[in-house]
């Protein structure tokens, strides 16, 4: 369950990300308004979940969702202003929830000597308790925290360039420059994941003893469709918009979506089990 308000909290992150760097003077705004009801569902099912899943995201995800709420408001009655604020309010909130999440999930695994009373009268020493090598190290803490954030970009930069590519069949006389902007900022995301999971996935490497076939099998998944696929999506969806054809652009963007969903989901339970972030 700690997973789901993990990959709900980097999803609600990338989303209001994905829509405060999009311009409200290019875009109308019922694009910020209905999905920031989407950001709103996200977050409070995040809460709801970390209540007893994850206790420490509580009060982020809680104020996601009133941000969330509050700055569908201001879109509503035309107020891009505070309605800019709300989506850097959720943006931040949701980011801090994801990484005191990691926070948490580094110290419980931090191994701990656990003196008790010796067993025999005799005994003057107590053995040290060995280090779990299963356990991040500082340097792997460091790459899940920086795993949180370009995983987070990754997930809802694509979700908001989906939504917007969907919001061009309702208002087709929109300039494409804003969803050219989210592709050029999808393009700069899956970069950084791919950076980042490639120095996760040689460190983990390099400290594994065994790889098993099945390990291989759904690194690869990851790779190829959580990755590399949503590289050549984002590719295809540019392409697509020099026809100029915004709806072929969207259904390529869906699958993109689906992509990262199944790539960062990979991801997070092939992490659970790592030093390093995959």
């Amino acid at each position: 369950m700690s997973l789901l308000v993990q990959f709900l909290l980097r999803l609600t992150f990338g989303l209001a990300l994905g829509m405060f760097i999009t311009s409200p003077k290019l875009v109308t705004s019922g694009y910020f308004r209905n999905h920031l009801y989407v950001t709103l569902g996200l977050a409070a099912l995040a809460a709801l979940l970390g209540f007893t899943a994850a206790p420490e995201i509580l009060w982020y995800a809680v104020t996601a969702a009133v941000c969330s709420y509050l700055g569908s408001i201001y879109w509503l009655f035309e107020k891009p202003g505070p309605g800019k604020l709300m989506l850097l309010l959720v943006t931040v909130s949701a980011l801090a929830g994801s990484l005191a999440q990691v926070d948490r999930a580094a110290d419980d695994d931090s191994p701990q000597a656990v003196v008790t009373e010796p067993q025999l009268s005799n005994a003057s020493t107590i053995a040290p308790v060995e280090e779990d090598a299963s356990q991040p190290t500082s340097g792997g803490v460091f790459l899940f925290h920086a795993a949180t954030v370009t995983s987070g970009l990754l997930l809802g930069i694509t979700m908001a360039a989906m939504l917007l590519g969907h919001w061009y069949l309702n208002t087709p006389t929109m300039d494409l420059v804003p969803l050219q902007r989210l592709l050029i900022a999808l393009a700069i995301a899956v970069t950084l994941q791919i950076m980042c999971s490639a120095i996760g996935l040689g460190s983990e490497i390099a400290v594994t003893e065994a790889i098993t076939q099945r390990w291989l099998l759904f690194v690869a998944l990851r790779w190829t469709f959580g990755l590399v696929g949503v590289a050549v999506m984002t590719w295809m969806a540019w392409q697509t918009l020099k026809i100029p054809n915004t709806q072929s652009a969207t259904g390529i963007l869906y699958v993109a979506v689906i992509g990262t969903f199944v790539g960062e989901t990979m991801a997070l339970l092939l992490s659970t089990e790592s030093q390093f972030p995959l």
